[in-house]
């Protein structure tokens, strides 16, 4: 059983997905995502469609227990696995300036390719790290998800630029770097392209934000320089976590893209 339900407290919708629950528990001398494993070819960096999927382009029909008051709708989407290195103990830290570039370039590409899908609206590109966080495979990886719908959160934060833009005609997410910067408190490090800090209204210790210093949507829209040095700030910002730890410290690294539901949001998302 896999659907979509209806929260009608949140107004967003929940990922139901009982074959979740199926997932075999692995020997604990073979990784899937190892090329040695036989499961996956010889590589460099990869994508691999999750074997238990949440969502997926081939859904079937809600169980039938939906009613007029709790909705249902089929789990359309996709949900795939980004393998960063074929090296099992690898992490973001031990990799190069090219294997990086490759990595943000796959990111690309497979976005680029899921907003085709006129059924997606918005692609989530996430990553979580450590036993801490629920990691159950230590291979690194990260995932992404294309949604039929804009998750909650995302929808909250979009409806609060677009607000912001239009009682001022100016970019939160513009203002907010500025006055970041003004106050300079709070900036961890900065390079010519992005920005790494922590906000005056951070949520969670050492929630750390890295945010484009050129107004961009999309991670298809950085300049070849930008894409370059995204994947050197990243793997910047967790070696300086692992770092203050003094261990692989367990995180959760989310992108915020704009939505791809076909309205513009290039003025005032960033």
């Amino acid at each position: 059983m896999a659907e979509l339900r209806w929260d009608p407290f949140l107004k967003d919708w929940t990922m139901v997905a009982s074959n979740r629950q199926n997932r075999p528990q692995m020997p604990k001398d073979w990784c899937p995502f190892c090329p040695s494993s036989g499961n996956v070819p010889d590589y460099d960096v990869m994508e691999y469609d999750n074997d238990f999927p949440a969502l997926r382009p081939d859904p079937l029909a809600p169980d039938g227990v939906g009613t007029d008051f709790f909705k249902t709708r089929p789990c359309y989407g996709k949900c795939e696995v980004i393998l960063y290195s074929p090296k099992h103990n690898a992490a973001l830290t031990d990799l190069s300036d090219a294997h990086m570039r490759r990595l943000v370039d796959l990111w690309c590409g497979r976005f680029d390719a899921l907003r085709r899908d006129p059924k997606v609206s918005y692609i989530f590109i996430f990553e979580n790290r450590g036993e801490a966080v629920g990691v159950t495979m230590p291979h690194p990886h990260g995932q992404i998800y294309a949604y039929p719908f804009l998750p909650k959160k995302l929808a909250l934060e979009t409806a609060s630029a677009k607000e912001y833009y239009e009682k001022t005609g100016r970019c939160l997410f513009c203002e907010h770097l500025k006055n970041e910067k003004a106050e300079k408190k709070r900036i961890i490090f900065q390079n010519p392209y992005f920005t790494v800090f922590l906000p005056f209204f951070t949520a969670y210790p050492y929630g750390v934000y890295i945010q484009s210093n050129a107004h961009r949507q999309y991670i298809t829209d950085f300049t070849d320089a930008e894409k370059t040095a995204l994947g050197v700030t990243l793997r910047s910002t967790v070696g300086m976590l692992d770092s203050l730890f003094g261990y692989r410290f367990p995180y959760m690294m989310c992108m915020h893209n704009a939505p791809v539901d076909g309205r513009d949001y290039s003025a005032f998302f960033h």
